[in-house]
């Protein structure tokens, strides 16, 4: 049974807002922020409607799940993700609608680099690969076909915009921006938490194809923050599904982006509202990877 749809949180927190991203409202806390997941999903640069149920709680919890998972390789920014710790930051009546939506962490400074890391020739990579046979600068071997695994994870950083999108750059520019030391400690890093992410997906049969992390510093320490291979931000495919030369229908809100793509929408202006057999397939498909990575149900 889906929880109702959360689509903003500015009502629901006795906090400041600092920033409302596409699917997060980043609060202050004083000490530490408090970031709010909420149901909302973006297309094309677009944020649509309906919200869709569940979808938040599934990116909290996943992104809580990996940073458990993953703090003996990295410092992470969570300090808890329990509404109950938060007092009357939430009143008494909007914490259950905000429970498994929260999470309080502490204050880093983020670097502006989007950390990729693909296994795969897909998506993006796959497009500048047809035209250059590189991937961000790096020469692949000729011949790859689409969706092919790579023999070794690469690194494929993009200068992050706030406004626009990403911007791909190479390794040298990312170190122009950044320092060379900090360069390094990125991909290393980004490549680490791939391999082990890739590993346990794997044994659930589930391929990572790619994954975008982010990074801040708190006291001059790198930590990772923002979410960790969750739907919205990894391309996972389910193995029965995987092959070569084709689109392989992902792991995420495909269902939305089949359905625009079909539809007379011109992308150039909001789109009409989303019918509800859209949206329940794709809370389905959020709650079907929680369980298939978690082992458990979404509550």
């Amino acid at each position: 049974m889906s929880s109702p749809a959360i689509s903003t949180a500015a009502d629901l927190v006795n906090a400041p807002l600092l920033y409302k991203g596409k699917v997060r409202e980043l609060y202050d806390l004083g000490e530490h922020y408090l970031i709010v997941v909420t149901d909302r999903i973006s297309a094309f640069d677009y944020v649509l409607e309906p919200a869709v149920p569940d979808k938040g709680n599934v990116l909290n919890r996943l992104s809580a799940f990996w940073f458990d998972k993953t703090q003996h390789l990295l410092e992470n920014h969570v300090i808890h993700a329990d509404v109950e710790l938060l007092g009357d930051v939430v009143p008494e009546a909007y914490k259950p609608l905000l429970k498994n939506r929260v999470m309080v962490t502490r204050k880093a400074q983020r670097i502006d680099i989007e950390c990729v890391v693909r296994g795969y020739v897909t998506g993006g990579g796959w497009r500048q690969y047809e035209q250059s046979g590189e991937i961000n600068g790096i020469k692949l071997p000729e011949g790859l076909r689409k969706n092919a695994k790579l023999a070794e994870p690469i690194f494929t950083p993009a200068a992050k915009n706030d406004v626009g999108h990403d911007e791909d750059i190479s390794f040298a520019e990312m170190a122009d921006k950044v320092g060379a030391d900090l360069a390094e400690q990125l991909r290393s890093r980004s490549l680490e938490l791939y391999t082990f992410a890739r590993d346990y997906c794997e044994e659930r049969g589930i391929m990572l194809a790619d994954c975008k992390l982010e990074f801040g510093l708190v006291d001059g320490k790198l930590i990772l923050i923002d979410e960790i291979f969750t739907p919205d931000a990894s391309r996972f495919w389910a193995k029965e599904n995987y092959a070569l030369d084709i689109e392989i229908d992902s792991m995420d809100k495909e269902p939305v982006r089949v359905y625009l793509a079909g539809s007379d929408w011109d992308k150039n202006s909001q789109p009409d509202p989303l019918p509800g057999h859209v949206v329940e397939e794709t809370t389905r498909r959020y709650r079907d990877i929680y369980r298939r990575l978690t082992g458990h149900e979404l509550e």
